[in-house]
């Protein structure tokens, strides 16, 4: 067995149903979110992970306690894996967005994030992600499973820096769903590791893949 990193998002909160940027604004959990972070916690616990590491944010620590009460593994709040933060953004809907800082917004669709106040970019965010998932690869230990909660911009964002994925191609990654997460496993003999996603927001266990393409 290879050693594992599962990156899993955060349960459902009320602004997440209304459609507003959270970012690193500190939005707790909703009933729904509360029940499906529970819900996977049960499935996750069957991989027996080694590490639980969160998001200091409570929404994804929240999450994260789910897992740690079913697996017995305390829970390390890290701020690395906190949600790229949307400066001025936060709060607002897309569409109020537009309607506050339509210049910002325009760049933004454009590729140019520097244009909305206080805004930090999917390139600093996926960098602080994936330099805090390489820090802990440093402590893994064979065949062991590393359990990341974090959030779904800098999920989608770390893991594309994390494996090297040109800047150009991140959108081509769709969105995780409320408490799905991604899979990343450890492939290839001792001097020649390397990281292959083999699971994207997904709600079942990573099982065996049977191929020919090794």
């Amino acid at each position: 067995m290879s050693r594992q990193v599962v990156v899993w998002r955060h349960g459902r909160t009320a602004w997440n149903v209304a459609g507003r940027v959270q970012g690193q604004t500190d939005v707790p959990l909703d009933e729904v979110g509360r029940e499906q972070a529970e819900s996977a916690a049960r499935r996750l616990a069957v991989l027996r992970p080694h590490r639980i590491v969160c998001s200091d944010l409570q929404r994804a620590r929240d999450t994260a306690e789910a897992l740690g009460r079913v697996s017995g593994v305390p829970v390390e709040p890290d701020q690395r894996f906190r949600e790229m933060n949307f400066g001025a953004r936060e709060g607002f809907t897309w569409e109020e967005s537009f309607e506050r800082f339509p210049e910002g917004m325009r760049a933004w669709v454009r590729g140019d994030e520097t244009k909305i106040p206080d805004a930090e970019t999917h390139a600093q965010a996926g960098e602080r992600f994936a330099s805090g998932v390489k820090e802990l690869l440093w402590e893994l230990p064979p065949k062991e499973t590393l359990v990341i909660v974090a959030h779904g911009a800098v999920i989608r964002t770390g893991v594309c820096a994390f494996l090297g994925i040109p800047q150009q191609n991140w959108r081509t990654f769709g969105a995780l769903s409320n408490c799905s997460w991604s899979v990343l496993t450890e492939y290839g003999p001792s001097r020649h590791r390397f990281w292959r996603l083999t699971e994207w927001n997904a709600g079942t266990l990573p099982e065996p893949v049977m191929t020919d393409d090794a």
